[in-house]
């Protein structure tokens, strides 16, 4: 079973992006996908999939209330299911008061038990909910999280419950400072919670042509510390659709999706777009991101052929994993 937290300390680094197309990803390689949205900011995932209507309502049941065992409802009423396939677990506003309530919780338990604060199994709530009361692993194959960035109790029990890290990262010197706090993050973690927190891979992001850029994306791609399977380019047109569009970039280009200006005013449509290579490409880029994840991280067995079917196009089938390998032997 594929789990995953996409996470940077870094701001702009496509987490969500990435979180949604490795979702979107996995769906199209028929897993059973589910993304949890941790992330209480407007502009988050359950935004981007066009999930959440009621995320402001303080009355609606969410996902909180489930941690802090204090639902309004059943957990399974609390997935939604995109238009790729994809299930989300909605963001809600609650999350950004989850310390708060968080410690009331805490200092009732504690009083009534009789036992100390620090004993509390504070940052493990969301691995019980997730594995043991839900059993989530007996329903999917792909269970994901887009984390709130800030160091605090959501993030640590996201990484609790799910082990394992992807890592976007700049390649600029604010990329270096990321992961130099993302190692000792997963360093803090692992000893003060006694478990095993992996890093499946780092992915350099927004890369572009300049020498500056080159050069970082160099040193990402010749250390030995962690794993480099690709770098995305920049394709900012291509990922600030995918808000458009209400999906992954897959959606963006095989629906056309293109924002432009109409009579003063700008528009998002699809069927507007132009198919060119180099989006084409870093599809391409993404779908053997996933598969290296998938097979490589978890030894989890996945179609790697990726089919796109462009609207007013003809379809295009790559081998993802072949391409990996034509570029392993030419570098």
């Amino acid at each position: 079973m594929i789990t995953v937290v996409v996470y940077s300390e870094s701001g702009g680094t496509f987490k969500t992006t990435t979180t949604a197309n490795l979702a979107a990803a996995w769906a199209r390689m028929g897993l059973d996908v589910c993304v949890i949205d941790l992330d209480p900011q407007e502009g988050n995932l359950t935004s981007l999939f066009d999930v959440g209507e009621h995320r402001s309502d303080p009355d609606v049941d969410n996902l909180v209330k489930h941690i802090l065992e204090m639902p309004d409802g059943d957990f399974d009423d609390l997935i939604e299911t995109s238009d790729e396939g994809v299930d989300v677990i909605p963001s809600h506003d609650m999350l950004s008061d989850f310390t708060s309530n968080l410690e009331q919780k805490i200092s009732y338990e504690t009083g009534m038990k009789n036992m100390s604060k620090a004993e509390y199994p504070r940052y493990e709530l969301l691995h019980e909910l997730l594995w043991e009361k839900q059993a989530l692993h007996e329903e999917y194959d792909a269970v994901l999280i887009d984390p709130n960035a800030r160091a605090e109790d959501l993030l640590y029990n996201a990484i609790f419950a799910l082990r394992t890290l992807v890592a976007p990262v700049k390649p600029a010197g604010k990329g270096n400072l990321s992961l130099d706090g993302l190692e000792e993050l997963v360093a803090n973690m692992s000893d003060e919670l006694d478990i095993q927190i992996g890093l499946s891979c780092v992915i350099p992001s927004g890369v572009g042509q300049t020498n500056a850029h080159q050069q970082y994306y160099k040193q990402f791609d010749g250390t030995d510390e962690f794993d480099t399977p690709v770098a995305i380019a920049d394709r900012e047109s291509l990922m600030d659709t995918m808000w458009e569009a209400r999906g992954s970039a897959f959606k963006v280009l095989e629906e056309g999706w293109k924002t432009f200006e109409d009579d003063g005013e700008m528009v998002s449509e699809p069927g507007h777009r132009r198919v060119r290579d180099r989006e084409v490409e870093t599809l391409c880029d993404l779908y053997e991101l996933a598969a290296f994840i998938a097979t490589d991280t978890f030894g989890v067995d996945v179609d790697t052929e990726l089919v796109l079917d462009i609207q007013d196009d003809e379809p295009r089938t790559f081998d993802v994993r072949e391409r990996a390998e034509t570029e392993v032997v030419t570098r």
